[in-house]
């Protein structure tokens, strides 16, 4: 069923954008959960990559290329038409793999925005310079984004310090994505 997918190094710059909740309908659709509300990145790429899920039955060992014909929204999810899929059983098979798109294949950002991928990482510093830690994730609250911070102990056996700013204008000032910083109005004692 598989051997007609071609394997494929994955892409230095891989993202992981959707796993597979199956088929979708006769025809070998495939049905997608995509990590994003707004899978921009699934549409703009014709070339995803895929690795089986860590648990559970493996269809597939490495990675594979799926070329695709089409994908669009569909409630709430994504479906979309890949080459060398020809059926549900096949599209089923890949239930549960992990959907990666090259970062280079991304759509622009617009003028202050930006991709949580690019943001994850990134030192944070205050106003006054002090160090505040690195962006460990990002969190939707529903009416705004919120930067999880780290800041690692200083002592050996201490918890590391964990802050969380919102990533609205009001709290960032800058976000210096070459110089790999965000500044923010936030004390150490918040």
């Amino acid at each position: 069923m598989l051997q007609a997918l071609d394997p494929a190094p994955l892409p230095d710059d891989a993202v992981e954008v959707a796993r597979v909740a199956g088929g979708w309908g006769v025809k070998g659709w495939l049905k997608l959960l995509p990590h994003s509300a707004q899978p921009e990145a699934l549409f703009s790429s014709k070339r995803w990559y895929l690795q089986a899920s860590e648990r559970g039955a493996k269809a597939f060992d490495g990675t594979l290329l799926l070329k695709v014909r089409e994908a669009r929204e569909h409630s709430g999810g994504v479906v979309a038409q890949v080459q060398d899929i020809a059926d549900k059983d096949a599209a089923d098979a890949l239930k549960g793999a992990r959907v990666f798109v090259s970062r280079s294949s991304f759509p622009s950002a617009a003028t202050d925005e930006y991709y949580w991928v690019d943001l994850i990482g990134l030192d944070v510093v205050n106003r006054e310079g002090v160090a505040l830690g690195q962006v460990r994730e990002l969190l939707s609250t529903g009416p705004q984004t919120v930067l999880v911070i780290e800041e690692q102990p200083g002592a050996e056996g201490e918890k590391p310090v964990e802050r969380m700013v919102p990533f609205v204008s009001a709290f960032v000032d800058k976000v210096d994505l070459p110089g790999r910083c965000i500044t923010v109005d936030w004390q150490p004692d918040y």
